[in-house]
């Protein structure tokens, strides 16, 4: 699909692929993954030779991965709390749901500042942020600068290897899949430090 979307571009007026890349970058923070990240750097690769312009492709991506987040956080502000708290979602208890809400309005905007470098996890990170209720001007203008920053790099990596853009493809695949790996260890070392504690804070009870 990703090939397919690429010989399409390659072939339209470049106002299309101005289109195509902030609805890319829009849909990819609702329903990853999707492919915006290799779409900049192809992007990045036109503007090498002299088609497009990197400052509105830009403001492009950007646009469209801070408008995306910011969705995603205004789904979790409506909605979240009423879906997690029903109990329907294994695993996932209310006093979970409450401990990661607290954690996120402690530390989550170093979170949305890095969100656009956490492959796999932007979505989640965005929704989460709306259930915390984190200060709607200030993640809107985090999740800009972190938007701004990695398409900044991405767009550079395009305009640099040229015609050779796709090798970028393949390292960013890697890059997700060991970011996604680091992030589901750092989980699970979470998760069962969380039940050891619960386990022998109810042990203790027991013996009291």
């Amino acid at each position: 699909m990703l090939e397919q979307t690429i010989a399409y571009l390659s072939q339209v007026d470049i106002l299309w692929i101005y289109v195509a890349i902030f609805l890319i970058s829009y849909i990819e923070n609702i329903f990853p993954p999707f492919p915006s990240d290799v779409i900049v750097v192809f992007a990045g690769s036109l503007v090498a030779i002299g088609t497009g312009s990197v400052l509105l492709t830009l403001l492009l991506a950007t646009a469209g991965s801070t408008l995306g987040f910011m969705s995603m956080y205004w789904i979790g502000d409506q909605f979240g709390d009423r879906v997690l708290e029903t109990g329907k979602i294994p695993f996932v208890s209310i006093n979970l749901v409450h401990k990661v809400e607290a954690w996120f309005r402690r530390y989550g905007y170093w979170v949305v500042i890095g969100n656009r470098f956490l492959a796999g996890t932007r979505a989640v990170i965005s929704f989460v942020a709306g259930i915390a209720e984190m200060n709607l001007l200030v993640t809107t203008l985090l999740s800009a600068a972190s938007a701004l920053v990695w398409n900044s790099i991405l767009l550079y990596l395009g305009y640099v290897v040229g015609d050779n853009w796709r090798i970028i493809g393949v390292y960013l695949a890697s890059y997700s899949k060991i970011v996604s790996a680091v992030i589901a260890l750092a989980f699970l070392v979470w998760a069962a430090r969380a039940w050891y504690l619960k386990r022998k804070a109810n042990a203790d009870n027991n013996i009291k």
